[in-house]
């Protein structure tokens, strides 16, 4: 067998080295990428239920007052029933 060069060993391991580094790197940086979509993603979403919550809540709330909606935004106070 053919002795090897260290060196070219050395080389060889520190090029290997760089390049496991370099796709770490990149792994990480693709993976916080992702994992901060999804966050954002999901605080959205949850700000659209808290959203949609208030605006039923609101609505609820003029019912229980005697306001009613008409014509969009228009509001009017419900005629007493009594």
């Amino acid at each position: 067998m053919a002795e090897t060069d260290p060196k070219s060993v050395q080389d060889l391991t520190a090029v290997v080295q760089t390049l496991l580094q370099q796709m770490q790197d990149k792994f990480q940086t693709m993976s916080d990428q992702i994992i901060g979509r999804n966050i954002l993603f999901f605080k959205k979403k949850q700000l659209g239920c808290r959203i949609d919550d208030l605006e039923k809540n609101i609505a609820d709330l003029m019912t229980q007052a005697g306001v009613e909606e008409l014509e969009g935004e228009n509001k009017t106070p419900a005629p007493n029933k009594s």
